[in-house]
């Protein structure tokens, strides 16, 4: 099995959305690196699902993968705003995954109070400049957030 953090603005899909609906496609995703990372993953893999452009961002909670890497449908939908006018039926660049809930934290793991945990020093999450919503997490990293809950 495969580790992974995944972001996601709460107004748009959070872990307590997740929760209620128990699975969730997760889409949108339109970074060449990140998309990549989301075909890597396989099913039965984990992820930390982070709230990200909100007032507590941080780690809420785990997810999921139940379907692996598929072409991502909201790319041909011209009135969502993942609609990407060179996408094709026949040549769709990005991907999506299905997602299921399986555990909401107690409380937000924070950005600031992750940056804090010399174990974390590697994530990517923490590092300057990283941006990307799909990355790996190591097996080390995912025990270390694990014992922060």
């Amino acid at each position: 099995m495969a580790y992974w953090l995944m972001k996601s603005e709460p107004e748009e899909l959070s872990i307590e959305g997740l929760a209620v609906k128990n699975q969730a496609r997760w889409d949108g995703v339109r970074n060449y690196q990140a998309r990549n990372f989301l075909r890597s993953m396989a099913v039965g893999d984990h992820f930390f699902f982070y709230h990200s452009s909100c007032p507590e961002p941080g780690i809420a909670g785990i997810g999921r993968i139940i379907e692996a890497a598929y072409p991502d449908p909201t790319a041909l939908e011209p009135e969502n705003p993942h609609f990407d006018p060179k996408a094709s039926a026949e040549k769709n660049a990005w991907s999506a995954v299905d997602v299921a809930h399986v555990e909401t934290f107690p409380k937000v793991l924070r950005l600031d109070y992750l940056k804090q945990q010399t174990a974390l020093a590697e994530l990517p999450l923490v590092q300057k400049g990283s941006r990307l919503s799909v990355m790996p997490v190591t097996a080390e990293q995912w025990a270390a957030v694990l014992a922060l809950r």
